[in-house]
């Protein structure tokens, strides 16, 4: 079963048991004659709002990621949670909005009625739903093509417990080999394991994910063979599957990284969820609203600063360039011109340096400043950015650099920014070592993703702004 199948049936299961759970409430409420009312309120309009309302709210929860991701208890304590502070605002919101002379004890009780049955509603839906769906992988439907990447007992005991529990939703169709010879100890099992092949080598993972439509990477390397995590990583970068490693004992009892575990299995995952759904729902509101307020508020600067590029030197006012975002797609970035035009016809792309000549009189001051960077609220407003993430870069560059900073594409699984750590951190790009220094900054934001992060950067940056500490 696919994952955007199972969405729609999640959300079908949901609808259902969300409309029972409100027509439960309306049998009581009007129909049982024990609460007065003066006027008989409609079933239908208040019933679609509320499912709606609902639908969204526990999207923002993150009850909508893929089952297999979390367990029923952890699903069950998210439901319990999602629905304590929903119902709490819906009937604050809605239904305690009426002209009844309800008691504020039959307030309560319609409080305490309503979200009783709402939750165990929804708990039993999805409970049915993942009894069926474990049925199903039992039976080997809508299990997940994974590989294995390992060639040792750690490997092959992962597989074994793979093969052993179905349920998990794992379909072994290879092993992928971290050396180029395997260890004198196991020569005896030939190039199989459990009748499951060796696919190729570490160097063959990108290739073999496309060619045999792998979902998920689970790692299985001793300690000697760390070093290769890194490639496997990066060959992985591009594509959006899961990736799980076995951890050594020193992980597990450092809390090295975040451990889940799979029948008594520990698996660490290598590319957790960055953010909660609403944390992400919520960073996207405050960069539209942050961002359109900047460019109605600051629209009289904007006529100045434009007025005064074209006084100083000849050339369009807004400056539009090529970079890479988002899951490595294409935009175009704007910035108020600072450079003379053409400034790259004759040398190519390159990285702006200290004293830059390309850079006009008035450049030089806009970049100081940073208000060169203005025009790219309207990246931010339209999506294209946010208001905090790592700087994106030109195609060309990301083409070079990939090839000689391990790890760099994991910049783009997230929106660029107009500011980010990297750049409150380090100065601007100048040279190949520059580009090494900050993405370990980079990184380092992007496993730490929060709203806290966001707004340390933010005042990072307005000291940095204030100080006049820009590039120029």
């Amino acid at each position: 079963m696919n994952s955007r199948r199972q969405h729609i049936i999640t959300i079908l299961i949901d609808i259902l048991t969300i409309n029972l759970a409100y027509l439960a409430y309306f049998v009581f409420r009007v129909r049982s004659g024990w609460i007065p009312y003066s006027i008989e309120p409609e079933l239908l309009m208040p019933m679609m709002f509320i499912c709606v309302y609902w639908l969204i709210w526990f999207g923002l929860f993150g009850l909508y990621r893929l089952w297999y991701e979390q367990s029923r208890i952890d699903e069950i304590l998210t439901i319990v949670r999602s629905t304590i502070v929903g119902v709490l605002i819906l009937f604050f919101l809605i239904f305690l909005d009426d002209t009844s002379s309800e008691t504020i004890v039959q307030s309560r009780l319609l409080i305490l009625g309503y979200w009783t049955a709402l939750t165990l509603l929804v708990i039993t839906g999805r409970l049915t739903e993942r009894f069926v769906q474990r049925k199903l992988l039992i039976a080997g439907v809508g299990l997940r093509n994974t590989i294995i990447v390992g060639w040792s007992d750690k490997a092959f005991k992962l597989c074994d417990m793979v093969l052993k529990y179905p349920a998990l939703g794992y379909k072994v169709v290879g092993f992928v080999k971290a050396g180029a010879k395997i260890d004198s100890t196991l020569r005896g099992k030939g190039n199989t394991y459990q009748k499951i092949p060796i696919l190729g080598s570490i160097q063959d993972v990108s290739h073999l994910i496309k060619k045999h439509t792998i979902h998920e990477v689970l790692i299985g390397l001793d300690t000697t063979e760390h070093s290769q995590l890194i490639e496997i990583m990066r060959q992985c970068d591009s594509v959006d599957i899961g990736m799980k490693i076995m951890p050594d004992l020193y992980d597990i009892v450092s809390g090295q990284a975040r451990i889940s575990s799979l029948y008594g299995l520990p698996l660490m995952d290598v590319r957790p969820q960055l953010m909660k759904p609403w944390e992400e729902v919520a960073k996207r509101v405050l960069d539209f609203l942050f961002s359109l307020s900047v460019l109605i508020i600051g629209f009289p600067l904007w006529m100045l600063i434009a007025l005064l590029i074209k006084v100083d030197s000849r050339g369009p006012i807004l400056y539009r360039q090529t970079r890479v975002g988002r899951n490595g797609r294409h935009f175009k970035i704007l910035k108020f011109r600072s450079m003379w035009t053409d400034a790259e016809r004759h040398s190519g792309p390159v990285w702006a340096g200290k004293n830059d000549p390309r850079v006009t009189r008035l450049g030089r001051l806009l970049r100081k400043t940073h208000l060169d960077e203005l025009p790219q609220f309207i990246n931010v407003l339209i999506g294209d950015m946010s208001l905090v993430g790592p700087r994106p870069e030109r195609p060309f560059f990301v083409d070079k650099i990939m090839k000689e900073v391990p790890l760099y594409n994991r910049r783009h699984r997230v929106r660029p920014g107009i500011t980010g750590w990297a750049q409150v951190k380090h100065k601007y790009d100048e040279n190949m070592e520059d580009v090494r220094a900050k993405i370990k900054y980079d990184l380092f934001y992007i496993e730490n993703l929060s709203w806290r992060m966001d707004l340390k950067i933010i005042f990072n940056t307005l000291y940095v702004i204030i100080a006049g500490r820009g590039h120029v």
